[in-house]
């Protein structure tokens, strides 16, 4: 996410023209799309089993039938012959839906190769683009051919979700190779992914993290940001030229176990001027529309459906701005409606749970960025920027685990993979008072013990369940009392203000402590006497999983003094 989102009311716009249509396509396969036009040129190839795993097609490699291949629009399915045929227009994309059971090719990076693009004359000079964008791509091969491994897929697999590690320098990009990838090499993820904002507007760190996240050791995909665009371009039509080179077609699907994900791009650039960015707005499209309509045609309704995009279908934070949520979001839940299915964002660097469509029945998810705050620190020992998150939450990834057509997500602390996932904090009258007067962090207590005794009535015991949303439940049991429900509440986090407030001048300047969508508070009872008291906290989140943390408490009665951190 930009840190200074403009705020506008665009008009509607289609990013991309229509092409294709069903009565254009060669016998060699069948085409699934509705309303398309006739498009001025078709591409035809072959899905093909690489026995040899070279990438080339040879003579023993059979044809495989009944493969969904795609122009970003119509979808084919292959003939028994591994054949099928499509529209193409004068610049675009074909590429191949990997069914389940099946591998990519992918290259020295563990990116997969699953996308041929069509640009006879690559990228427009006239665009006169900072970063390197498509070459030309020359005259239609006569057979555009993507080569298939067979690989096993169990029904029960995890995914490495990644969103907004957004390095913008290279030191940043040390920092994202030190906690979160460093975190997850090794992993028996079936894959990994990040849904954009993969840099912060130098995309030429692109070719260094690709070498870095090709050592995590699975294949990982990839859709892009609104800071992965070429801002030169006037329109979203060539706004992914980088972004295309390097990882291929902005949006995608594929499928693995029974389940399957969408990659798609809702970052539709409106343009900018001088290379300067630009206003964008959260929109898929009608034709992005269409393709999700004809993969879901082709796909059975009992599979689960996971889809990735940048910027969430709607925000806590503003859910009435363009450049923060999805405009044409009830478009795609009414695809959805019916099937079991989830979908995921990042974007706001913020961490939400929201429940759409008809009687709440899609859940999606915006996750924690991997560089929390855009990597501001305080620095640790290391070095590295703490990067609380805005709501409190620091920064991380998540884990989606996926069971036949039911899923979970855990969250992941990316410096401490295996920290805690939640922050007890007290705030009282005192600590509020201490906290506008003195910024010193050698004289301010930060939000814990110990406490007054005759404050204890006004203090509020303050959870913040880093991965929290409007289904988990949190209680409390302070000093042997019977457990009590504590109270969602919308509010700031207040140990990320101090924090905030205590570091100025390693925090980027746009920074500042946002209303939690995941905070949880209780009043201290106002008989807790002096002494050393004990505060459990149980959370049960959406999944049914529960999380115990606790917090000892220390009252001081009256007389005795109030001991200072130094």
């Amino acid at each position: 996410m930009s840190h200074d989102e403009p705020r506008f009311h665009p008009t509607r716009r289609d990013a991309v023209a229509m092409v294709g249509a069903a009565g254009a396509l060669a016998s060699s396969g069948q085409a699934f799309a509705q309303g398309a036009r006739p498009g001025p040129a078709n591409v035809s190839g072959v899905v093909y089993e690489d026995r040899s795993g070279s990438g080339r097609r040879q003579a023993d490699d059979a044809g495989l039938p009944d493969v969904m291949v795609s122009n970003g629009r119509d979808v084919a399915r292959t003939d028994a012959e591994g054949r099928y045929t499509l529209p193409i227009d004068a610049e675009g994309a074909v590429f191949v839906i990997k069914p389940a059971g099946f591998a990519l090719p992918h290259d020295e990076n563990n990116l997969p190769r699953f996308s041929y693009l069509h640009q006879p004359d690559g990228s427009p000079a006239a665009l006169g683009l900072r970063f390197r964008g498509v070459e030309p791509t020359g005259p239609l091969p006569a057979s555009v051919d993507f080569g298939l491994t067979r690989a096993e897929e169990a029904s029960a697999f995890d995914v490495v979700l990644f969103t907004d590690p957004q390095p913008e320098s290279a030191a940043e990009l040390d920092f994202v190779r030190d906690t979160a990838l460093t975190s997850v090499v090794g992993t028996r993820a079936a894959f990994g992914m990040t849904t954009g904002d993969i840099m912060f507007d130098d995309l030429s760190l692109y070719a260094r993290y690709n070498r870095l996240i090709g050592q995590v050791g699975v294949p990982w995909w990839h859709i892009g940001g609104n800071h992965d665009l070429n801002f030169e371009a006037s329109d979203a039509r060539h706004s992914r030229e980088t972004f295309k080179r390097v990882y291929g077609a902005p949006y995608y699907a594929f499928h693995y176990g029974s389940a399957l994900f969408l990659m798609l791009d809702n970052v539709n650039y409106l343009g900018g001027r001088g290379g300067q960015p630009g206003k964008y707005e959260g929109r898929f499209g009608e034709r992005q529309l269409a393709f999700v309509a004809n993969v879901l045609r082709e796909t059975p309704p009992d599979h689960l459906v996971v889809v990735a995009m940048h910027i969430p279908l709607v925000t806590d934070l503003d859910p009435n701005d363009p450049a923060q949520t999805t405009v044409d979001r009830e478009d795609l839940l009414r695809l959805l409606a019916g099937r079991p299915t989830f979908s995921i964002s990042g974007h706001t660097h913020t961490t939400e749970h929201h429940y759409l469509g008809e009687g709440g029945s899609h859940h999606h998810h915006v996750m924690t960025a991997v560089s929390g705050s855009w990597w501001s620190g305080p620095y640790d020992r290391r070095g590295i920027a703490c990067a609380d998150s805005r709501d409190g939450t620091p920064n991380g990834f998540h884990i989606l685990s996926v069971d036949a057509n039911r899923y979970t997500t855990r969250f992941v602390p990316a410096a401490e993979p295996e920290g805690r996932t939640m922050r007890i904090s007290l705030e009282s009258q005192f600590h509020g008072r201490d906290r506008e007067v003195a910024r010193d962090y050698r004289i301010e207590q930060l939000l814990g013990s110990p406490i007054a005794a005759e404050v204890a009535g006004s203090t509020d015991l303050v959870v913040n369940v880093f991965d929290g949303g409007p289904k988990t439940r949190v209680t409390c049991r302070i000093g042997g009392r019977s457990p009590a429900e504590m109270m969602r509440v919308r509010r700031p986090d207040p140990f990320v203000e101090q924090v905030f407030a205590r570091n100025a001048a390693s925090k980027k300047a746009w920074v500042k402590a946002e209303p939690s969508t995941h905070i949880w508070t209780a009043r201290l009872p106002a008989d807790l006497g002096p002494g050393t008291h004990r505060a459990e906290i149980r959370v049960v989140d959406e999944y049914g999983r529960e999380r115990r943390d606790d917090m000892l408490i220390e009252v001081v009665g009256a007389g005795q003094d109030m001991p200072r951190r130094l």
